[in-house]
């Protein structure tokens, strides 16, 4: 007996990571704005945290902005999903605790297509763990690369120019700048 063929609503984890200055908001905003137009239902959140450009909104460092839902954790975030989502784009992942990496997870296993985007090395090229585990439990990956503001090689490495020791440190050209593997300097501990 032949089964006829079933379809189900899939779910999957995307990851877009790199350096600062890679351009990672910018491409988790272009594939919202493709969402859009394909007329599917997407929710936005962003953490607190992140206070650059407002907290009503993802921005990239061009001002390219949308309207997103600011949380504190990753808790608050399951419970505002509406079911007929069909997208959730996190930004900033890098700045959630660690049970943002269960809430993707159940969100994909929902069926809905997530989409986050932050840091993979924090300031002294350390892997934000939240990042790595999204990355191993990802179907999708994309590794961005920024500029080298030394010599203008590709660069994935975020060298902090401020002295502040604490490992999140909000900020942007001020605090940052994007370096290359031979231009970054581990900071000493």
């Amino acid at each position: 007996m032949v089964r006829p063929l079933m379809l189900h609503r899939q779910g999957w984890i995307e990851v877009i990571c790199g350096c600062m200055f890679s351009g990672k908001t910018e491409e988790l905003i272009r594939r919202v704005r493709t969402a859009l137009i394909a007329k599917q239902k997407v929710q936005l959140f962003n953490s607190k945290i992140d206070t650059r450009y407002g907290l009503d909104s993802i921005t990239s460092h061009n001002q390219t902005k949308v309207a997103a839902l600011c949380v504190k954790s990753s808790g608050e975030i399951l419970p505002l999903v509406e079911k007929d989502t069909q997208v959730v784009a996190i930004d900033e992942i890098n700045f959630f605790d660690k049970g943002i990496v269960d809430v993707c997870t159940t969100l994909a296993n929902n069926g809905k297509r997530v989409i986050v985007a932050g840091l993979d090395l924090d300031y002294r090229a350390e892997p934000f763990e939240v990042t790595a585990a999204l990355l191993a439990k990802a179907e999708y990956i994309t590794k961005n690369q920024a500029v080298c503001t030394r010599c203008g090689n590709p660069a994935s490495f975020t060298q902090r120019i401020s002295k502040d020791k604490k490992r999140i440190v909000v900020g942007t050209t001020d605090a940052y700048q994007a370096r290359c593997r031979r231009c970054f300097k581990k900071p000493r501990t």
